[in-house]
């Protein structure tokens, strides 16, 4: 017998006395049906005018809970007592009820940190209460859904204790993928009647255990296991009912996921994975059943731990089983850390690479005191289905701590250190990015309804590879060995911003996600075996030359992919990836040769497809360009590369019904992409669709960037000339010795 079925039986048992009384009483509300909705639609309708005679309805009736995208499966609001509480979920849910406690969702909207920073927003003189929808139609459902966000309000509620709570999630009827909490929730329902309607009044448990079948279907929906049903809140933007600016992009979980190669939706990816991952299967994954839940299959549960980054809220709530588990995941492989190669002297553009020496550990070479070195650290996101550091990048913070140590132990050299003050030094090469405003200044607390442009980004993407380099000389009585390590480190939030919520200073809890060590002979140093867990030595080059990519060292990166080719003739990607880098550089005749061998050695390869059909196209070749987009978007249905591709190739042919079909394919995944609003507003007119066109023409002026934008970008960096090095991609961070720091 199951653990499950076990369960389940002695629920049965445990209430077996009163099973027949209660279902005696079930019948007629059974054949009250209908009575029992009309009902329910006329409280609802009640409850709806209560609210709405003293709601501040700041953006107009037909739109009560902007600036989130969230609303109601009749407009109306819901009276939060229709919410069942978590813990009547839980009194049959144990063990989905423990683990949701601990969980960020569960205490989305309780943290000081984030109350304070909401409060900024509340009390802005142009702000206000009505301005903060958009941050609790995902933090606070149910106040929005209850209208509760208004003047004159309760500030506290009964319901913010359970954030997130299970009536919440189990209650969305449709999900968009804008983001900002584009679902639409309606009044929650634990059973549905003989007709698949929902029975939205009260339930006794044996209604529940006699219909268990009616149950599932209220609680459970298909969506709900897809990566589209979290990216109404895991996808945000900040619009001009927000910032009374213009619309921006707040952040693209879902898009990342979406063009990463664990969706397998896309042929752009690096590497290829055997199956496609959901935010699901990295986030709720099933384990072994310790408690009792009848929601379990086969002695497992669901994850409702929603295991992910967040370090702080069970150290602040003490949740230690949760603290255990969130570190544990995030040392789970999500990075290979590459201490890759050393370069010496003056860079050769007629050589690319000729004064580096690697990959560590395969290559001989020597080393000499007072000798000046770059080491090269490459860091890959090969775990994570999204960029590094996710989210809100502008508070959240993770970097690479790299120390020189000599025989003796003793630190030479080392950046990504802590300040006395707890923060992180600004030299550090950090995974994040900053938020400007108006004034050239850092959006220190998150006040994103100022900002105006990032200043720079340096998040890893999903797939992708990303170079440090970290230059110092061998001190002159320097023998024996060095050792040097790299460890990317992670910590929720950047100690300034939860100092200013949690005053007047808070020790975060700081994760090692990954290290990597190798030592250094001063003399000659010859092969040495592999490290644990290192790549092999084509995928080293392989992502050196991603990381050259993404720094435009265009040169580097041919070579680079050429030494993967050499390494590994048979492998396809080689050559496109060699003819990626010249298309980036405009070398589109230099692209076409190693596509023809890609091509010959992956025939209908949907990537070297892709990027031959780019360079067919620049050089006036459309038919040919069709043609293979058409082979790519056939294997890849839901690449919106490919369709935008296609539907600027038929664009450029004049075919305007076609165009307009393959850019309304890639709305279909991606309703903000830019390229769709702009050809779109054009094609419309062109079919003589004039309000269609104007509708797009206006989305893109409003999301198109803001070119005055870039002074505020440069004041800031300007002032700030440590994060202005950061910001150039190939730049060195040049180390001095510890004992001449200041």
């Amino acid at each position: 017998m199951s653990r499950s079925f076990s369960n389940l039986a002695a629920s049965l048992l445990a209430i077996a006395a009163g099973v027949l009384v209660l279902l005696l009483l079930v019948q007629p509300q059974r054949a009250s049906a209908g009575s029992d909705a009309d009902a329910a639609a006329e409280a609802r309708h009640v409850y709806n005018e209560k609210i709405a005679a003293k709601y501040n309805f700041h953006y107009g009736k037909e739109s009560p809970f902007l600036p989130s995208n969230m609303t109601t499966d009749t407009g109306e609001f819901i009276d939060p007592k229709s919410f069942p509480t978590a813990s009547y979920c839980g009194h049959c849910h144990q063990e989905a009820h423990q683990q949701w406690r601990e969980s960020a969702h569960s205490n989305s909207n309780r943290p000081p940190w984030y109350l304070k920073n909401v409060a900024l927003l509340n009390d802005q003189k142009d702000k206000g209460i009505a301005f903060s929808r958009h941050c609790e139609g995902c933090h606070d459902p149910i106040a929005v859904a209850a209208g509760a966000l208004t003047e004159g309000s309760a500030k506290k509620r009964p319901y913010d204790q359970d954030g997130i709570t299970c009536s919440v999630c189990h209650a969305i009827q449709k999900v968009d993928t804008r983001g900002t909490g584009s679902y639409v929730l309606g009044v929650p329902a634990v059973l549905v009647d003989e007709n698949g309607k929902p029975i939205t009044r009260p339930v006794q448990d044996a209604e529940i255990l006699a219909h268990l079948d009616r149950h599932s279907a209220a609680v459970m929906k298909p969506f709900y296991r897809t990566s589209e049903y979290c990216s109404s809140c895991h996808k945000a933007a900040l619009p001009q009912t927000l910032n009374g600016y213009k619309w921006q992009r707040a952040i693209s979980l879902y898009d990342e996921w979406q063009n990463s190669s664990f969706a397998k939706e896309s042929p752009l990816p690096f590497y290829t994975k055997e199956s496609v991952s959901t935010c699901q299967t990295c986030h709720m994954g099933r384990e072994a059943l310790t408690g009792t839940d009848p929601g379990a299959k086969h002695g497992q549960l669901a994850s409702h731990r929603w295991l992910g980054a967040n370090t702080l809220i069970p150290q602040y709530y003490k949740f230690d089983e949760q603290s255990k588990r969130v570190v544990e995941f995030l040392q789970a492989s999500a990075f290979n850390v590459d201490l890759f190669g050393i370069e010496r002297g003056s860079a050769n553009p007629e050589k690319p690479n000729a004064n580096l020496t690697a990959p560590l550990g395969a290559a001989s070479y020597g080393l000499r005191a007072g000798e000046p070195i770059v080491v090269d650290v490459v860091i890959q996101n090969k775990g994570i289905a999204h960029s590094h550091v996710p989210e809100q990048r502008d508070m959240y913070e993770s970097w690479t701590a790299f120390t020189v140590k000599d025989a003796t132990g003793k630190v030479l050299f080392e950046s990504g250190g802590l300040q006395p003050n707890g923060e992180l030094e600004s030299s550090a090469h950090s995974f994040t990015n900053r938020l400007v405003n108006a004034q050239g200044t850092l959006n220190e607390h998150h006040e994103v309804w100022n900002n105006r442009i990032v200043a720079y980004n340096n998040s890893i993407q999903s797939g992708r590879s990303q170079m440090v380099r970290y230059g110092f000389t061998i001190p002159q009585n320097a023998t024996g060995d060095l050792t040097v390590t790299a460890t990317v480190k992670y910590r929720r939030f950047m100690q300034h911003f939860i100092d200013f919520a949690l005053k007047p200073h808070y020790e975060q809890p700081i994760v090692d996600m990954v290290s990597t060590t190798r030592t250094l002979h001063i003399g000659d140093n010859h092969p040495t075996p592999d490290l644990p867990a290192q790549n092999k030595e084509w995928m080293r080059w392989n992502n050196y030359g991603i990381a050259l990519l993404d720094a435009q060292q265009y040169a580097a990166s041919v070579d680079a992919f050429a030494h993967v080719a050499r390494l590994r003739p048979d492998y396809a990607e080689a050559y496109t990836n060699q003819a990626i880098v010249e298309i980036a550089w405009e070398r589109y005749d230099d692209a076409r040769p190693h596509l023809a061998k890609a091509l010959s050695l992956a025939p209908n390869n949907a990537r070297a497809l892709y990027y031959r059909a780019l360079v067919e196209r620049n050089g006036g070749e459309l038919d040919a360009a069709v043609t293979d987009l058409q082979e790519v978007a056939r294997q890849f249905p839901r690449s919106r590369d490919a369709h935008r591709e296609l539907g600027f190739s038929y664009y450029q042919q004049h075919k305007y019904a076609e165009a307009r079909t393959e850019y309304e394919a890639v709305q279909s995944v991606d309703p903000d992409d830019l390229a769709a609003h702009y050809i779109l507003s054009i094609v419309y007119r062109r079919l003589g669709l004039k309000p269609e066109a104007a509708r797009e023409a206006a989305a893109f002026a409003d999301q198109k960037d803001d070119p005055t934008a870039n002074t505020y970008a440069l004041e800031y960096l300007r002032a700030h000339p440590e994060v202005a090095n950061e910001s150039v991609a190939w730049h060195v961070d040049t180390l001095q010795p510890v004992a001449a720091k200041p």
